[in-house]
């Protein structure tokens, strides 16, 4: 596919108005879902079904402009500039995540164990507190019991962390095969980041199941528990996302799509996928290790 020097302006198009309903919806039918309103979870599914759906309609026609030559080289621009912001909002969206984890650890943890110069509240409010992370036992372990024992560092998470970062081997392996337009080289590095992608996610699944069922740890076992999930469920999320996303590339791969000069796709999934990686790192060091 060769790309057009005119520049392209595409189409009025009705996907935008549909994504920025289906965001609606489902913050409805969370926020309904909350407060325990029956229709919340029709909500919530009603949106899912129309992000689905604007998603695929849109990339679908994204993708056909694309191997119509209709895209040209201020438009590729475009799309790497909105690529690039989109990671910098998600480093954004983990870091406010990081940033609740560090403010509890280094500043309210000292102050309610009596720590700081400020020590009223420990002594009036909690005098019986230990400042001590992971915390097992809340200042009121009445209403908020604390879990049983803390993940291993040194179990399914590191071996996770191998994982992921042989997947983004695996990726950039694959990356080196289309730009060296050898097909077979960049289908099998896919499909290899694809299965090791899967594997993580069923390790921590198992992982949440042993936390679930032997340490107590949920999301209302005190800080550490919200904290512990909320990172890296957030980070299964994502790690699920970009799962898609590569499949969507492997297919398009398979139909002999993208070449040495015409790769952005495959270039921002595997920006994405390396941005999942480099925060698993920051997660193992901060919520497994320290």
């Amino acid at each position: 596919m060769k790309q057009t020097k005119n520049y392209f302006i595409p189409k009025p198009s009705h996907w935008p108005i549909i994504g920025a309903s289906s965001l609606f919806l489902i913050l409805a039918g969370m926020i309904n879902i909350i407060h325990t309103n029956w229709y919340g979870h029709y909500f919530l599914a009603l949106g899912l079904i129309l992000f689905i759906y604007m998603l695929s309609g849109w990339l679908h026609t994204v993708i056909n402009e694309s191997e119509h030559g209709l895209h040209s080289l201020q438009m590729e621009r475009s799309y790497r500039w909105g690529m690039i912001w989109f990671i910098a909002s998600e480093v954004a969206f983990f870091g406010a995540f990081f940033g609740a984890l560090f403010y509890i650890r280094f500043f309210v943890l000292p102050l309610l164990g009596g720590l700081t110069q400020n020590s009223e509240t420990h002594t009036v409010l909690w005098p019986n507190f230990q400042a001590i992370w992971p915390l097992l036992k809340n200042p009121n372990p009445q209403h908020f019991p604390g879990p049983r024992n803390v993940m291993d560092a040194w179990g399914i998470p590191a071996f996770n962390t191998l994982i992921l970062l042989s997947s983004a081997v695996m990726v950039t392996w694959a990356h080196w095969g289309l730009q060296k337009n050898r097909r077979w080289q960049m289908n099998v590095g896919l499909m290899l980041t694809i299965f090791l992608g899967i594997l993580f996610l069923s390790l921590q699944a198992f992982e949440y199941h042993e936390a679930y069922a032997h340490f107590q740890l949920t999301l209302g076992s005190g800080i550490y528990g919200s904290t512990f999930f909320m990172l890296t469920g957030f980070h299964a999320a994502h790690v699920t996302v970009g799962l898609i996303m590569l499949s969507v590339i492997l297919v398009r791969c398979l139909k002999g799509h993208f070449g040495p000069q015409h790769q952005f796709g495959f270039s921002a999934v595997s920006w994405y996928w390396h941005f999942v990686d480099v925060i698993w790192l920051f997660l193992f060091v901060c919520v497994y290790w320290l």
